[in-house]
């Protein structure tokens, strides 16, 4: 715990970490605590529709009358759900594929090597369509499709890791003194695999929001009636003409979120990797 406050401090030292410390702080409690004061993010008012932002709706209303900062908030703790899961999934998986390839290296190493190649191959969105064609639309079919695409980036890193540790006289030595391979790989590999997969993951966080936010808006992620950052941007463009308030709401959600999180993801590279002291 007092390494965690130590790096929260090391990164509130730096401008580029303030602003994304304060950034996220906003949009988390944006999230989790406006759902609880806000009306009904359903609730419908056609005599308020396309409402200006006022003491009433802070962020306006849409085309039925609908609380936009409820329905904002909502879409906000939604889309962070969903990128928080992705990216502890992905890093999880991709961080053991990778150690595996790494330690056994041959014929594992080259099809694993192989499996990321291929998964790369394919530009993100159309292999998303091409497994929404398969699986369908929904939550569910989302994580997974998201998942298959960042876990070649963390196995890559993972598996680079394992083999630069692999050779290493200490990992030899408890080798020839029979320790369990597991337990090799708990009490060495996986901590030095730890750094930089965080650091990985935190610069993702964004990434997956905003690839969450693609595929909303062109219909392929959140189903109605739920709603995320993307449908809401969705339904405000398709009526931007009657008041752009709409579209701007969710949009400046959007652009605080991942450029917060991107702030703490840089600041924490820097923290991590001394060799990135002073870069931008």
């Amino acid at each position: 715990m007092s390494g965690f406050f130590a790096t929260l401090k090391r990164i509130g030292s730096e401008r580029d970490g303030r602003l994304g410390l304060a950034f996220t702080f906003a949009i988390l409690v944006f999230a989790l605590i406006r759902p609880l004061v806000s009306p009904d993010p359903n609730a419908i008012d056609i005599k308020a529709r396309f409402a200006a932002p006022g003491l009433a709706h802070l962020l306006g209303t849409d085309n039925l009358g609908r609380d936009l900062a409820a329905r904002t908030s909502v879409g906000t703790r939604y889309a962070l759900t969903l990128a928080v899961m992705i990216v502890v999934i992905s890093s999880i998986i991709g961080s053991l594929i990778g150690i595996v390839a790494g330690i056994a290296g041959g014929w594992v190493d080259r099809a694993v090597t192989a499996v990321f190649d291929i998964v790369n191959a394919f530009p993100p969105l159309i292999l998303a369509f091409a497994l929404i064609a398969l699986y369908g639309k929904g939550s569910a079919t989302f994580v997974l499709l998201v998942t298959v695409v960042f876990i070649p980036q963390f196995g890559r890193m993972a598996r680079a890791r394992a083999q630069t540790l692999r050779n290493l006289s200490f990992i030899e030595a408890e080798r020839m003194l029979a320790v369990h391979p597991v337990t090799i790989v708990v009490r060495h590999y996986l901590p030095n695999v730890a750094g930089p997969i965080i650091v990985l993951a935190s610069m993702n966080l964004p990434v997956v929001i905003a690839f969450e936010a693609s595929l909303s808006f062109l219909g392929f992620g959140v189903q109605p009636p739920k709603s995320s950052l993307g449908t809401l941007i969705k339904d405000g463009f398709v009526s931007i003409n009657q008041s752009w308030w709409p579209t701007v709401a969710a949009a400046l959600v959007l652009a605080i979120a991942t450029l917060g999180a991107t702030l703490l993801g840089e600041a924490l590279r820097r923290i991590i990797d001394p060799k990135s002291t002073g870069a931008r």
